[in-house]
């Protein structure tokens, strides 16, 4: 999900698809070419370099998705990882040992797995590396699961979206609580230790009941990482259009402060504003964006991160692909940010995160939405603040 505008900013998601950073103002930019070529790090640039893979396919779209996704391109799919693969081994010349993978979509699970999984035989991935992907639960076999462990996956990041049957529905979701029940069994044995399940919240017809019922439910399951995310209303989405259907946002908030309550009673704790984790299982992958790190995206409207320049990918599949197999560049469009920008953004970003920014960067006017963080000289949101997070963003110095 992006950001809610509700209290300020209370939830955002962000891979580096087409779920471009969050930003609560403007930042300056020096426009390049969308023509240039991709300027890759060597070996001894980064200590942490992130490669995120974007899987453009579902089954069905849900009505709330803004996200490049198509339920009509299957006859696309083989090509797609072809072209995958070519633009990973080009790439792979000047990459860094990479130190976290991330597969989203879209539906990872949907594609097959060796083929899937053999483009990352094209990278550099370091011996101790990160490796999640996406799974929708209906999908989940343990045929595949082997594919993806055998490859180095381990960790798997589950859409849950909700543990109600009927919030499912309303979320357009076609999976159930059992599914769900079923594919983190299979998950676990199939030796992944390492388990993300995501939720969402401010579904029409959603008590705070339910809510709870999903949080508890999702917690019996024992995963090491949660994330839950305010239901947010894109623009030329099904769901923008039917107005009836869209969140409260003072509804949201209160959901959002008992799911925090119910999941650090369970032990996880809030590391960035929509995450919590059980200490040592943060998403290394994630923390790369809320920490300005690099990170190369690949497949479409996949945005990457290099040596301070964004630049991002062709929105579809079949551009892309003819750009792979003509040998041209993929990139769509770039932005660098001035130094000043990039420091700023770097505080608007870190005051997500429980480390959060020293304290001379935060104005009065908003301290009181703060409190000392872990680290000294730091403040980090208190959970007042995080949901009125974009308040706090545009007050830095």
């Amino acid at each position: 999900m992006q950001p809610i505008g509700f209290r300020g900013d209370l939830s955002a998601r962000h891979s580096a698809t087409s779920r471009t950073p969050p930003r609560a103002r403007r930042l300056r930019v020096r426009p390049t070419c969308s023509t240039r070529k991709p300027v890759l790090v060597t070996a001894q640039a980064t200590e942490r370099f992130g490669v995120y893979l974007h899987v453009p396919f579902c089954i069905r779209r849900c009505d709330y998705c803004s996200f490049a996704t198509w339920t009509d391109r299957d006859h696309l799919i083989d090509q797609y990882l072809a072209a995958c693969r070519t633009q990973a081994r080009t790439a792979s010349i000047n990459l860094p040992d990479i130190t976290s993978v991330f597969i989203g979509g879209g539906t990872p699970n949907l594609v097959p797995a060796d083929s899937l999984m053999s483009i990352f035989r094209e990278l550099p991935l370091a011996p101790t590396v990160e490796f999640t992907i996406e799974c929708n639960p209906d999908l989940v076999d343990d045929q595949q699961l082997e594919t993806y462990v055998a490859a180095g996956v381990n960790r798997v990041s589950l859409g849950v979206q909700s543990m109600v049957p009927h919030v499912l529905a309303s979320l357009g979701r076609e999976h159930n609580p059992d599914n769900v029940h079923a594919a983190v069994q299979t998950i676990r044995e199939a030796g992944i230790t390492r388990l993300n399940l995501d939720l969402i919240y401010g579904a029409n017809g959603e008590s705070i009941e339910d809510w709870k019922t999903s949080v508890e439910s999702a917690l019996s399951l024992h995963p090491e990482h949660l994330s839950t995310y305010a239901l947010t209303v894109e623009p030329g989405t099904p769901l923008a259009e039917d107005v009836d259907r869209h969140p409260d946002d003072d509804d949201q908030a209160d959901k959002y402060l008992l799911a925090d309550e119910l999941i650090k009673s369970a032990g996880l704790m809030n590391y960035e504003i929509s995450n919590w984790a059980r200490r040592g299982d943060e998403c290394q992958h994630n923390m790369l964006y809320w920490t300005q790190g690099e990170y190369l995206g690949l497949g479409v409207a996949a945005h990457s991160h290099i040596a301070q320049r964004r630049f991002w990918s062709v929105r579809t599949p079949e551009r892309f692909i003819k750009a792979i197999e003509k040998g041209s560049s993929v990139e769509a469009g770039a932005e660098e940010l001035d130094p000043d920008a990039w420091a700023l953004e770097g505080r608007q970003l870190a005051i997500r995160t429980s480390e959060g920014v020293p304290q001379e960067f935060v104005p009065h006017k908003v301290q009181h939405l703060t409190e000392p963080s872990n680290v000294a000289g730091k403040v980090k949101l208190s959970v007042e603040g995080r949901l009125l997070a974009n308040e706090v963003s545009i007050s830095l110095q």
